[in-house]
């Protein structure tokens, strides 16, 4: 699920990708996948690949929420929870910081 999300996001030329192992911290899931777009428009085709992607492997997706406001979409697959964002919301809510006790992920050889 994770790589499947990485390399979709990667396609779009999502900004900053960033995955952190939660399972330590956190009881919503095993990981979650940050990365930030450049517009709205490159918010949603970003959000559009990683769905369409991942419903290709047979992941559910949960839910997806903050698809209309577009500065901040979360797509909630249960093991990954992937956080879409605009640069500047993205520096508002530093998740990053927040998660903070949580280990990256190496996801580099999944980088174009």
């Amino acid at each position: 699920m994770l790589e499947i999300a990485v390399k979709a996001a990667d396609s779009k030329r999502a900004v900053d990708i960033v995955a952190l192992n939660v399972s330590e911290v956190s009881l919503l899931a095993d990981y979650f996948m940050i990365c930030s777009a450049n517009s709205d428009r490159q918010i949603n085709a970003i959000v559009e690949t990683i769905v369409e992607k991942e419903e290709e492997q047979q992941v559910e997706i949960k839910r997806i929420e903050g698809k209309d406001g577009g500065k901040w979409v979360l797509i909630d697959m249960g093991d990954l929870i992937v956080h879409v964002f605009s640069n500047s919301e993205r520096e508002f809510y530093n998740l990053e910081k927040l998660w903070s006790d949580a280990p990256l992920e190496n996801i580099e050889a999944w980088l174009d």
